[in-house]
């Protein structure tokens, strides 16, 4: 059971408390750090379920395991970047909108937890549900979105120790990063519509009285 996907997805659990935390650490520093662990966490994500698929190590463990490291991964990062924004709102206001919505929040954690109902709804109906084109898009766009604003908080923190406060180049990144974090969490919210969407009209059925 502990091969090396297996492996991997235990690491990704054990560092989610890191990337919780790493983020409520004064100065730029910690939130580099945190952004460099997320990026390793996001991309074993990816790596240790083509090592499972590609070199046949599925294992039950794994599939338990996995879908837990995914959303302790989305509640270690969503719930600090909603409560820094909010409690620092002077120093990491986002253009466009400012910080992230709650209901913004609520749309991408209850997501998660809405298929995962239905996955295993699926299930005892003797239909596995794999992962779609456009709940993978999800993941990618969100990830995107979790990382940009890891860099943001740090962007921000480091103006003033590094004298970037009047630069007219910090300012023009400060305009750039700060829309591109906004323009991402919006795709990422109308993808996790999107996708939810999809997949309850692909497995309508199951969302009808049992046969037999």
């Amino acid at each position: 059971m502990w091969n090396l996907p297996n492996i991997l997805t235990v690491v990704r659990i054990c560092l989610t408390p890191v990337i919780a935390l790493l983020p409520f650490i004064e100065g730029y520093w910690p939130k580099l750090i945190c952004f460099a662990v997320f990026l390793f966490a996001a991309i074993t994500d990816v790596w240790d379920g083509y090592l499972a698929r590609s070199r046949n190590m599925v294992t039950d463990l794994g599939k338990l395991l996995d879908p837990i490291a995914d959303k302790l991964l989305l509640f270690a990062t969503l719930i600090p970047i909603y409560i820094i924004s909010r409690t620092r709102h002077d120093l990491y206001d986002i253009p466009l909108w400012g910080s992230i919505p709650l209901w913004v929040c609520v749309l991408l954690v209850g997501r998660e937890f809405a298929m995962t109902g239905f996955r295993w709804y699926a299930k005892r109906r003797g239909i596995v549900i794999p992962a779609s084109d456009a709940g993978k898009l999800k993941t990618v766009v969100q990830n995107v979105y979790i990382g940009a604003t890891i860099l943001w908080f740090a962007f921000r923190d480091a103006r003033k120790p590094l004298g970037w406060e009047h630069s007219r180049y910090a300012d023009w990144w400060n305009q750039f990063h700060g829309g591109f974090v906004a323009v991402t969490l919006g795709i990422a919210a109308l993808l996790t519509v999107y996708s939810f969407l999809h997949y309850m009209n692909r497995y309508r059925e199951l969302l009808g009285p049992r046969r037999g």
